[in-house]
């Protein structure tokens, strides 16, 4: 049986990173996956080879209207569109499809949060993709709708999830998260130009007003023994791809540096895409970017009795596009890792 795979959106970020992905997985190479209709809206009618000539296995390909006719039929569709457009894009295509989806729409599981952070009509919640969050990878499997994590929450959540779980720290999580521009998609804005970002730092949305924080929130809160409160605030950086995100929180008495690293390494000893470093080696963006890794460092301030977790990923892999084919292999039951790349380049 050939799996058939329809990208809406497929000439934004998200969609054509899926795209890279899926030209290098096994399956579309042995013949078992085909990728079917590419959409969008503003550059329906031009070809792969102008939009993105990165991807030249596909270049005479026409990307065509993101509509019913083109989206049925396929046994999976991967939404990379802006949010508020994944409740309508379901309905066209039926329950027999499973969706993908790589936008906020339904990654809220509380209304509230949802008019508070997003507002518009609340169209629900589905199975949410993060596969490495304990009871999730289960859940996945037996999915045909899926909500793809922000690319901050799946740093900052990956990063905390062990020191929340076997509660290392205080529930006050205060949180810095560096990003590259590609985070804000590809619509023309003049925040992104080069002029306005190379050589140049810039927080925005502080202090827990960024859409991301309730998804924080809403990850970790399950596995904490107390309320847990986030602030947030991400930094945009001249840089392309990337994320690094920053946790600092108290330590609870008693807690050892060697329960930190045995907390850290034991719950993700069995997570391919999880890489906790040894001691004393800090993650980095580069060492990350084009793979669906996530690199973790655990590390113990022992004066300010403080617990300082760092996360890097790529945001457009394992941020968006490389969660969201990990989510697919589970879906259809295929080895998880496969098309999704661990080793990055160097230098």
């Amino acid at each position: 049986m050939t799996i058939s795979v329809a990208i809406a959106g497929a000439t934004g970020y998200a969609g054509s990173e899926i795209l890279r992905l899926l030209l290098s997985h096994s399956a579309y190479l042995g013949g078992e996956l085909r990728i079917g209709a590419l959409t969008a809206y503003s550059t329906a009618g031009k070809k792969v080879a102008e939009l993105m000539p990165h991807l030249p296995q596909l270049a005479d390909r026409a990307i065509v209207g993101t509509t019913a006719e083109n989206l049925r039929g396929h046994d999976i569709v991967f939404l990379g569109l802006p949010h508020g457009h994944s409740a309508a894009i379901a309905q066209y295509v039926g329950p027999q499809t499973t969706v993908i989806d790589c936008a906020a729409d339904f990654r809220l599981r509380n209304k509230t949060d949802w008019d508070a952070f997003y507002g518009g009509e609340y169209a629900g919640h589905w199975p949410y993709g993060i596969p490495e969050i304990p009871g999730n990878r289960e859940v996945l499997r037996h999915a045909n709708r899926v909500a793809v994590p922000g690319c901050f929450p799946t740093a900052v959540t990956l990063a905390g999830l062990p020191a929340v779980a076997h509660e290392l720290i205080k529930p006050s999580l205060s949180v810095i998260a560096i990003t590259g521009v590609s985070g804000a998609g590809k619509k023309a804005s003049v925040a992104q130009l080069g002029a306005e970002t190379m050589g140049n730092l810039k927080a925005y949305k502080p202090g827990g007003t960024h859409r991301h924080t309730p998804e924080i929130v809403q990850n970790l809160q399950p596995f904490a023994q107390e309320k847990i409160d986030v602030s947030f605030t991400p930094v945009l950086a001249p840089l392309p791809r990337g994320i690094l995100a920053t946790i600092t929180a108290g330590m609870k008495e008693g807690v050892s540096k060697r329960e930190v690293e045995t907390a850290f390494g034991e719950f993700y000893a069995q997570e391919p895409f999880c890489h906790v470093l040894p001691a004393g080696q800090q993650p980095e963006t580069q060492n990350v970017v084009g793979t669906n890794m996530v690199h973790l460092q655990a590390h113990v301030d022992e004066r300010a009795r403080r617990l300082v977790v760092t996360a890097a990923l790529d945001n457009l892999c394992k941020g968006t596009a490389g969660a969201a084919v990990q989510c697919m292999n589970l879906i259809l039951g295929w080895d998880e890792t496969l098309g999704l790349p661990q080793a990055a380049v160097a230098p």
